[in-house]
């Protein structure tokens, strides 16, 4: 490495434009829009808890209008079956032959609703083509479009009738995002907008120039220091004995897979190319931190009669585990 990595005014100015058209349709949901742009960067999916009316699938359904990209929303309910997903084979009685009805997965954004409402064979129906971008009908393989996120909501207030997620489908969600009630000032505005003349977002980049900015997030520097704060992290959910966190033993079961260590220095690419930086600063992991592991932590009957959650475990452990404080590579070249 010869220089500090920067990222082209271009690439910055695109990424504006999509930002801005986004807010002009959606108001507040700052940090959730950060986080939609992340996974898409990342090449990751995401996981929504929320109450209904947080414009979830507004802002995804916004962002599809501004990149040029196809939107689907798929209603999950208890009687739906994975054909309804990922598609079937259909006999045609004239020619004698079959042909192969492509379902709603085949898209650019996928918006599952209220994921948790679909039986589990439903849910597992949505494994491989999270994992392998694809979807196998009697044998065939298809490939689903270039980009690829899969959004799934769930709702935090209702459990009759729903089907807790499978602990396998769960880590394949880059990070679970939790959306909060916008603030008195925003909601304002959002009655102001809504009352108004309506708002339509302009397409203002395409698919192929987000698989470019997807390269281009693989490109930024990851320092070594970074990597191994990382590791420390997820590791600590595994053994908390090993960093000073023996009283957390008995609150974990299970700790995260190194899905999580992935996810994070992928989720901290994107967010510094969102900054405008070729390189990753320690903020840029340690905000990511909470989204990544909150729904990786399997935490034990002990935990949850006290009241703890996943959220206050984890920040126990970055008290724990600091982030790294001697210089690094980038910021010693740019000096």
């Amino acid at each position: 490495m010869s220089e500090t990595p920067t990222v082209h005014p271009e690439t910055a100015q695109l990424m504006e434009r999509i930002l801005y058209e986004v807010k002009r349709v959606v108001v507040g949901q700052d940090r959730f829009l950060e986080r939609v742009m992340i996974a898409t960067l990342a090449q990751g999916h995401l996981l929504v808890e929320g109450v209904p009316g947080l414009a979830k699938t507004l802002t995804v359904k916004t962002l599809a209008e501004a990149l040029r990209g196809q939107f689907k929303r798929i209603q999950f309910t208890p009687d739906l079956v994975p054909a309804d997903l990922i598609g079937t084979r259909i006999y045609n009685q004239k020619s004698g032959d079959f042909s192969t009805s492509l379902g709603p997965v085949f898209t650019n954004l996928l918006l599952a609703d209220e994921i948790n409402r679909a039986p589990a064979k439903v849910q597992s129906a949505l494994l491989e083509v999270m994992q392998e971008r694809q979807v196998t009908i009697a044998g065939q393989s298809h490939p689903v479009p270039r980009p690829f996120l899969v959004m799934a909501t769930q709702n935090p207030i209702e459990t009759e009738g729903t089907y807790p997620l499978p602990e396998a489908q769960v880590d394949r969600f880059m990070m679970k995002v939790v959306v909060d009630y916008p603030s008195d000032e925003e909601e304002y505005v959002i009655v102001e907008r809504m009352i108004g003349p309506k708002v339509q977002a302009h397409a203002v980049a395409t698919m192929e120039q987000i698989a470019d900015l997807q390269q281009q997030c693989r490109q930024v520097y990851v320092d070594p220091s970074l990597l191994h704060y990382a590791v420390r992290l997820v590791s600590a959910t595994r053994y908390p004995e090993r960093h000073d966190l023996a009283d957390l033993k008995p609150m974990i079961t299970f700790g995260a897979s190194p899905r999580a260590t992935i996810a994070l220095t992928e989720g901290a690419r994107a967010l510094a190319l969102l900054r405008g930086r070729g390189y990753v600063l320690p903020e840029d992991m340690s905000d990511l931190v909470p989204d990544v592991l909150r729904h990786r932590l399997v935490l034990s009957y002990e935990a949850l009669s006290q009241g703890l959650s996943s959220d206050a475990v984890i920040g126990r452990i970055m008290a724990r585990v600091p982030a790294p404080s001697k210089p690094l590579e980038h910021e010693k070249l740019a000096a």
